[in-house]
């Protein structure tokens, strides 16, 4: 079967093709959260062949070549490209059911029209003419963000960063809006205290700010801040393992702090506490400034220690986390909404298991401010998938707004992973279609239609103020 990708793959009904075609295909792709490199796109970088722009740093393709039982050196050693991907090409047909079978044949198919099957047989055929076409100048990175329709893209980026790339690009007026997106995860990260300090001092280089104390590093954190608003950051992320639920003192936070600064062990208790006070202090920021706060919680990170040594963080090692949350993430929330303090919020939870928990809470906080101004984030990581994706927009129908989604991001260092909006967008319409054509929601296609539309891009646009 060559053509597994074709224009009503998984488009099940009439009224889904219609809500697909008519409506949701052609919204240009606001991307609000990626690890897209800013450097490659102010550069308008060229790739030099298929592997370097699909297999460099995708860690959910290194964890099915391991399980189909590829050495490392093909998933992150120095092995030749065109080795590494005949490694991939073995794989991919065994990842039939896994999102990665359907995400390889559309990105072949949307971004190189490449209609065949991957397998140890096409393999090389594939790999040369994707070659030959990334060779040409439409398919640099700025020519890749035009043929995906990408209005807008942010990248993750971390408050010691300099921006230089965004600056670069704001002056260069490149054609697609390209902002940073504040990731502070290293300064909450107090309990390993070598490497805290070292990140600190370069807090201070960055800041120009002496940190000495708790109250200092507030000062520094408050000038990058500002920073990065000067550069048109709309948003925070924050990666933790769950919300805690704990109670201290400003003097108590001021001396772990000072603990840590002076190089002393900081209990685990201590950092808990440590993390939730300045994860408030940043959320006031957020919130002084306009912007939107996103929480990335529950992945358990960096399991294998053997491969950690080896290769370091965000190399396929980690998974879903089964921390509690709720009762933590409702005080948090509510401490800052009732100093009037709580502003936009997605929350992305990696456990299934808390999608319902997630859901409920955030009606808690609903304030009639903004349409949908705490978020549901789209389905994430371990669960970016059909199965993911219709839970996650059915428990949102159920306990929310589906209306009001900010709907699909990538989450990716790859230019060629725009094809998940596609995925996504197919997977919405089929659902809504499908509940049309069994008489469970009325066959109004402006109404209908036009909130695809929303969901696709105009929410986004309005939430994040792009």
């Amino acid at each position: 079967m060559e053509n597994l990708i074709h224009e009503n793959f998984l488009l099940e009904t009439k009224a889904a093709e219609k809500l697909y075609h008519e409506f949701a295909k052609e919204m240009p792709i606001i991307d609000f959260h990626t690890h897209l490199p800013p450097d490659e796109i102010n550069h308008d970088k060229q790739f030099n062949n298929l592997a370097e722009i699909w297999l460099g740093g995708d860690h959910y393709k290194w964890r099915a070549m391991r399980s189909n039982g590829v050495p490392e050196k093909y998933c992150t050693g120095d092995v030749d490209d065109f080795e590494k991907f005949k490694k991939w090409a073995e794989t991919v047909p065994h990842t039939m059911r896994n999102p990665l079978y359907h995400w390889t044949h559309m990105e072949l198919k949307q971004s190189f029209g490449i209609d065949k099957l991957l397998n140890p047989d096409t393999a090389e055929e594939i790999y040369e003419e994707a070659n030959k076409k990334l060779r040409q100048k439409e398919y640099s990175t700025l020519q890749l963000l035009k043929k995906w329709n990408v209005d807008t893209v942010c990248t993750t980026d971390d408050p010691v960063d300099d921006l230089k790339y965004h600056q670069k690009i704001r002056d260069n007026q490149i054609p697609v809006q390209v902002f940073p997106t504040w990731r502070p995860d290293q300064v909450l990260g107090i309990q390993n205290v070598e490497n805290f300090n070292e990140y600190i001092n370069k807090l201070e280089k960055a800041s120009g700010v002496s940190i000495g104390s708790y109250e200092q590093l507030i000062t520094a954190l408050r000038k990058r801040h500002d920073f990065f608003d000067s550069l048109g950051c709309k948003s925070s992320d924050h990666g933790i393992e769950t919300f805690y639920e704990c109670e201290y003192t400003e003097n108590e936070i001021a001396g772990i702090f000072d603990s840590a600064r002076s190089g002393k062990p900081v209990t685990t208790e201590q950092a808990q506490k440590y993390q939730m006070a300045l994860l408030h202090e940043l959320a006031v920021m957020n919130y002084e400034k306009g912007w939107a706060q996103q929480f990335h919680y529950g992945a358990m990170r960096n399991n294998n220690t053997r491969m950690y040594e080896k290769l370091g963080k965000d190399t396929g090692f980690d998974s879903i986390g089964d921390e509690p949350v709720a009762r933590a993430m409702s005080r948090f929330f509510d401490s800052l909404d009732r100093r009037g303090k709580l502003t936009k919020t997605i929350i992305y939870n990696i456990n299934p298991n808390h999608n319902e928990v997630v859901g409920s809470m955030l009606g808690n906080f609903q304030d009639g401010s903004v349409p949908g101004k705490m978020q549901m984030g789209p389905a994430w990581w371990f669960n970016d998938h059909i199965r993911g994706m219709e839970v996650q927009m059915n428990v949102l129908s159920e306990l929310g707004l589906l209306s009001r989604f900010v709907g699909m991001l990538t989450d990716s260092r790859s230019f060629l992973s725009f094809s998940r909006h596609d995925y996504f967008r197919r997977i919405l319409c089929n659902m809504l279609g499908k509940d049309i054509e069994k008489g469970l929601i009325p066959e109004d296609y402006d109404f209908i239609g036009q909130m695809v539309k929303n969901i696709c891009y105009h929410n986004a646009k309005n939430y994040f103020r792009f």
